[in-house]
């Protein structure tokens, strides 16, 4: 029996911005991995403190949590050495980034993005240099490098260093709670938050390289009628350097239509997307824009910037606009809220393309770039 063992410690338990993406990413994987491949064995590896996923899987958990990242990467480059001499797996796979250096067994790394070094300025000096030094050593170390999309395959080729046969794109899925709601069940949900008859949603945590400065402009120079009909919802935690958010809100006089609901738990996304006219999202940077497909998969119609990984979730199902150009957002923010036939061309077509976006494919593909792993060409080296 193949027996894998994955590290799963950026599991999170607590609510936050810290619990979205790659936890969502980790959570849903192993749900999806062990129906796949019955005929072999699964150990996640976890802190005290991290949720439990499918239970057909093994559970190896850490005396102590995790969740703090010193802790963790004590853990990682120390105390895990110990649990895989035991465990004795045949493969390694770090779901986040980094694996244990050296490591004597073939592994696989996923790479989420690598905004430690596009935007290094997110992260202290000692945590950027942790995850560019060691995500670069993991991806050389590893057999197969698992990126989450075409444009993290390329910043893993070109600012890792990273050959291009040793990438494999695996697209995340979406889970089976997106799916539009009823009228009904949107009406409560308005009335329960207080929200406005119509609104457009921005989910992503607050912070430079999501943008929202210039979406706030774009938005400011909407006529005030449109903008007292149709507010503005940036939900979201709290990243680092927000500020600037707030004062833009202050400086073009917004405070009356935008609102700061903070983080939205996973399981109420989907009342949020199908309340919204339509997500917005004018990063300048996603290594996978996995909101834009769940909104999608609730018939939200989409407006994205054109840059980096969300050409790749959206397709042609809403608006491509270019990520600084101002005016180009209010004319796409206009047509959002105006223009009823683009709204249901992009919510039907938006839908439709939802759909190829599984957990059951992203379980799939995992499991080919393991069997490559195990299995590596010559080429490939060992």
């Amino acid at each position: 029996m193949t027996h894998v063992a994955i590290n799963a410690h950026l599991l999170s338990a607590q609510a936050g911005y810290r619990s979205a993406g790659i936890h969502g990413y980790i959570y849903h994987t192993l749900n999806a991995l062990a129906p796949e491949k019955p005929d072999w064995r699964f150990t996640a590896l976890v802190g005290a403190g991290n949720p439990i996923p499918h239970p057909n899987l093994t559970i190896e958990r850490a005396r102590f949590s995790t969740e703090h990242p010193l802790r963790r990467i004590v853990w990682e480059q120390g105390l895990q050495r110990g649990t895989l001499r035991r465990l004795q797996p045949d493969l390694y796979h770090a779901m986040a980034f980094v694996a244990p250096l050296p490591l004597r067994l073939p592994s696989v790394v996923t790479v989420h993005d690598c905004a430690f070094i596009r935007y290094p300025e997110t992260l202290s000096r000692a945590r950027r240099m942790y995850l560019e030094h060691l995500t670069r050593a993991s991806c050389q170390q590893a057999r197969v490098v698992i990126a989450v999309s075409q444009c993290t395959a390329r910043d893993v080729e070109t600012l890792l260093g990273i050959p291009p046969d040793k990438i494999v794109v695996v697209l995340s899925g979406v889970a089976e709670h997106f799916y539009p709601r009823s009228t009904a069940e949107v009406a409560a949900f308005r009335a329960v938050r207080g929200l406005p008859a119509r609104f457009l949603l921005h989910v992503g945590t607050l912070e430079p390289r999501k943008n929202l400065s210039a979406l706030l402009r774009a938005y400011a120079a909407l006529p005030a009628s449109l903008r007292e009909a149709v507010h503005l919802v940036l939900a979201g935690g709290k990243g680092w350097d927000y500020a600037t958010i707030f004062e833009t809100v202050a400086a073009e006089k917004l405070a009356s239509t935008v609102h700061f609901p903070g983080f939205v738990a996973g399981e109420d996304l989907p009342l949020w997307y199908s309340a919204a006219e339509a997500l917005v999202m004018p990063s300048l940077y996603e290594g996978w824009g996995l909101p834009v497909v769940e909104a999608m998969a609730c018939g939200c119609p989409t407006l994205v910037s054109d840059v980096s990984s969300l050409p790749e979730a959206a397709g042609e199902t809403g608006l491509l606009l270019p990520s600084t150009d101002i005016s180009a957002w209010t004319e796409g923010l206009r047509r959002a809220i105006t223009d009823e036939n683009w709204q249901a061309q992009s919510r039907t077509a938006g839908r439709l393309r939802a759909r190829q976006f599984t957990w059951q494919a992203t379980a799939q593909a995992t499991l080919q770039a393991y069997q490559q792993a195990l299995n590596p060409s010559p080429k490939s080296g060992s």
